[in-house]
């Protein structure tokens, strides 16, 4: 029999408070006639710890944090993958009743440091400006006011193939690649993360933004398991979900009927958003929340009415003109914009609002801009949203992770990887019909859980994963209305920027305490639904 080496030499690093540990070289056992090889016992993960204290809400925290890897196995405890997360506990007396919180951001393909930084974490990113900052250093890392460690302890989670998360042992990346495989992946490591630290009666909440609402909306059925899906059973259940970008259409199956008419619809009520924010609307009078329900009420209704008889040919010269002018009037774009289709392709409209001035608008944040001219017409490093405050969030993480986590890895961390990952990302699911929305599993756990808190959060001006459609998904799914809670900020997709990151993170407080106070045990289940 003879050895394969899958790693480099162990690294161990002391120093002050932080204590990192990596691991030694994994090996493989293989077989003189050659069979699979067989993975020894691996030794312990990288882990880098340190002690820190922050205030919060006038309230001073001693906290420690634990940076580093755990292994995924199969059944027979193969390793196959490592996650690497970044977990946050508060010092002190164990209390059995505190909240822990999972975090993280979507893609597929991003890691976790967008929440991390921009908003939940104890640390947060520094920009020269909320909006339309500068994206060239200096950037800052600074003690974030509206953390949520005061309530929960947090724990951010990067997928395998995002950070420093990656396939080990026998495992390839594209095995955690897809919509079943990544909520597995996931929920195995929610279960090792539970029984490591001794959480598992801790009351739990699960955060995502943008494809990471799909993952939030899929943890619940993995967390529990069953005999069709996956075959096992966690048996764990969650307090709450706090979804953020909302995104839960199927994105397997064929058009659903009327499916271009109802993204257009919601498509309009975020440009107007955009509109009214840049001072073009014939609106301006009225604030942005009776501004935006006065659209979503007509978009809604008239608008796609006049949609389908536009499409069938049976809407009237005279009522075309009214509805074309209507629209005009929310946008601020000329009659003709709309004389063609009655709508606007959201690309389109980017670049057309503030066209006098040169300039495009951002899909991931209509206040952002950048002259259209010489766009080299990257979706994202193009955008004026990503494009502007990208660079400051990637930067004040890695500084972060040097100067205050001590965390040194000989491999670069991916921030968002799209090569590979999402050519290989499976769509198809297992057990459920094909085209089903995500929404639909969100319901089946608010059935199985009758306690289960859902708070959907969504920015004004984002025209990427727009309110209307997060909305739209949510009701066509049935959810139980007294359990869920909609809340729009005056921001984009990343909603937590421009001023909102304090109402944004009391609304999760609020769904912290009302998911844990009484803990469900006899009490009828609560929530409300606000707009």
């Amino acid at each position: 029999m003879k050895r394969l080496v899958l790693g480099a030499a162990a690294l161990i690093l002391a120093s002050g408070s932080a204590l990192a540990q990596a691991s030694p070289p994994i090996e493989l056992a293989v077989s003189a006639n050659n069979d699979r090889p067989v993975v020894a016992a691996p030794a312990p993960p990288v882990s880098f710890v340190t002690k820190h204290r922050t205030t919060i809400r006038g309230r001073k925290i001693d906290y420690t944090t634990t940076a580093g890897e755990t292994y995924l196995t199969t059944l027979s405890g193969e390793p196959t993958g490592s996650i690497f997360s970044f977990a946050y506990v508060k010092d002190g007396p164990r209390d059995p009743n505190r909240p822990v919180m999972f975090v993280f951001n979507g893609g597929p393909g991003s890691a976790s440091l967008w929440l991390h930084m921009g908003v939940v974490g104890p640390r947060r990113v520094v920009l020269d400006r909320e909006v339309n900052p500068s994206n060239v250093p200096p950037f800052g890392v600074a003690d974030n006011p509206d953390s949520l460690l005061d309530v929960a302890d947090l724990v951010f989670i990067d997928p395998v193939g995002t950070g420093f998360s990656r396939a080990v042992g026998s495992g390839k990346a594209e095995d955690f690649w897809g919509v079943d495989q990544d909520a597995d992946s996931v929920a195995q490591f929610i279960e090792l993360w539970l029984s490591a630290n001794g959480r598992w009666t801790s009351p739990k909440f699960l955060m995502g933004e943008s494809y990471g609402s799909v993952r939030a909306a899929l943890l619940p059925r993995a967390l529990m398991g069953g005999p069709t899906y996956l075959g096992v059973m966690r048996g764990i259940t969650v307090n709450g979900i706090i979804l953020l970008g909302t995104t839960l259409d199927s994105r397997d199956g064929p058009p659903k009927p009327d499916a271009a008419i109802a993204s257009a619809a919601n498509d309009l009520t975020a440009q107007a958003a955009v509109a009214w924010a840049h001072g073009r609307t014939k609106h301006q009078d009225k604030s942005l929340p009776v501004f935006q329900a006065e659209v979503d009420r007509f978009a809604a209704a008239q608008f796609e009415d006049a949609l389908r008889r536009n499409g069938a040919g049976t809407l009237g010269s005279a009522e075309r003109q009214a509805i074309v002018e209507r629209i005009s009037g929310y946008t601020g774009l000329p009659t003709e914009a709309y004389d063609r289709d009655l709508k606007l392709a959201t690309g389109q409209f980017a670049r057309q609002l503030l066209a006098d001035q040169g300039l495009s608008v951002g899909l991931y944040d209509g206040r952002y801009t950048l002259p259209t001219a010489g766009s080299g017409n990257e979706p994202v490093a193009d955008d004026p949203a990503m494009g502007r405050y990208v660079p400051g969030f990637v930067a004040a993480f890695h500084q972060m992770l040097r100067d205050d986590l001590k965390v040194s890895m000989s491999r670069p961390y991916g921030a968002i990887v799209w090569r590979d990952l999402l050519s290989k990302w499976k769509w198809s699911r297992a057990q459920v019909p094909v085209g089903q929305s995500f929404a639909v599993d969100l319901a089946t756990a608010m059935r199985r859980n009758q306690h289960l808190q859902v708070l959907v959060a969504s920015g004004n001006y984002d025209l990427v994963t727009t309110p209307a459609a997060a909305r739209r998904s949510l009701a066509a799914a049935n959810l139980p209305a007294d359990r869920v809670t909609f809340r729009d900020y005056p921001s984009g997709h990343m909603l937590y920027l421009g001023d909102t990151a304090a109402a944004f993170s009391d609304d999760v407080r609020a769904l912290v305490r009302r998911s844990v106070v009484g803990e469900g045990h006899g009490s009828s289940p609560g929530g409300s639904r606000e707009k």
